[in-house]
């Protein structure tokens, strides 16, 4: 039987938090002996806030070298940069012009930005239509996303289906994957774990700054267990066992904390040994982008030039 395609992908924007790896890059890794993946360095997203090319060339690297230290295998996926291939962005184009401003302005990071009075860019604003292109492109059936990314899997489905109404059947509809785990993880401060919260623990930070900010996580006193810490130390730990250590360690929430932080320590010690030895050899961080452009260049184009067609330009 052929195997389901299934793609996701993270912007190049810092190191990856422990949201980023439980939301969405351990899924990857759990799924790629099953699913057909495409994992994505997605840079052209990056341009939102990254708009230095020294700093954009070294988080694309770093971002490659994570996937692989995570456990990402480039003989059975395929790992691609975003901007390698140009289908995505002239996808996009063609699917601006069945696409509405009042539609797009519904989206949540437009409405939250406006909101906050900032000035947006016309990426920030047309940034789900660049979305629906990089899933709608490769014949995707499932996205791997948290609970705050599923209006974009949303809004993909419905630009695929007035793509389909206009021009003839052409797009799947994907279907979001939420892990209702991992749905939402939570920062150190109780809000959902975030880089632009400043509240994350990164998954290859040092043991120190692992211990630093844990030791940081608001806790409340008042409840039967300090459910910050609580709530992070579960994704580390089978609840049975942990809700007896909590029970064990009541009220003593420094112990708990300390805990947490070797665990945390503990879990991605594998993963950091791994990534320090990756990161030396530049050879193949360019291999595996060189071998998975090819390979998504060649699905990309055969599919732009089916939409090509129905469109009546080619």
């Amino acid at each position: 039987m052929t195997k389901k395609r299934l793609l996701s992908g993270i912007k190049p924007t810092g190191s990856p938090h422990i949201g980023n790896y439980f939301g969405m890059m351990k899924q990857l890794v759990d799924m790629q002996d099953d699913y057909e993946v495409f994992a994505m360095v997605a840079d052209y997203h990056a341009l939102n806030s990254i708009q230095n090319a020294g700093e954009m060339r070294k988080l694309i690297k770093e971002i490659v070298v994570d996937y692989l230290a995570v456990g990402l295998d480039p003989k059975k996926i395929i790992l691609f940069k975003q901007s390698d291939i140009s289908e995505h962005t002239e996808l996009t184009w063609i699917l601006d012009n069945l696409v509405t401003v009042p539609f797009l302005q519904r989206a949540h990071a437009f409405k939250d930005a406006e909101a906050k009075g900032k000035e947006v860019s016309v990426g920030v604003f047309n940034y789900p239509v660049l979305m629906a292109a990089d899933i709608l492109l490769y014949d995707t059936d499932i996205v791997p996303v948290g609970s705050d990314q599923k209006q974009h899997i949303e809004y993909t489905r419905d630009i695929a289906q007035k793509f389909n109404n206009t021009f003839g059947e052409t797009f799947k509809l994907p279907k979001e994957k939420i892990l209702e785990s991992v749905a939402t993880v939570q920062g150190i401060d109780g809000r959902k774990m975030s880089k632009s919260y400043n509240n994350t623990i990164g998954i290859f930070d040092t043991d120190e700054e692992i211990k630093k900010k844990v030791m940081t996580i608001v806790t409340d006193s008042s409840g039967e267990l300090p459910q910050n810490v609580y709530n992070i130390h579960k994704l580390f730990r089978d609840e049975d066992d942990l809700k007896k250590i909590y029970e064990e360690l009541k009220g003593k929430y420094k112990n708990l904390k300390e805990l947490l932080a070797d665990d945390i320590i503990k879990y991605f010690a594998p993963m950091k040994a791994r990534r320090d030895e990756i990161a030396k050899d530049e050879k193949l961080i360019n291999e595996v982008l060189k071998d998975g452009a090819k390979t998504a260049k060649q699905i990309a184009q055969e599919k732009l030039n089916d939409i090509k067609t129905k469109i009546g330009v080619k």
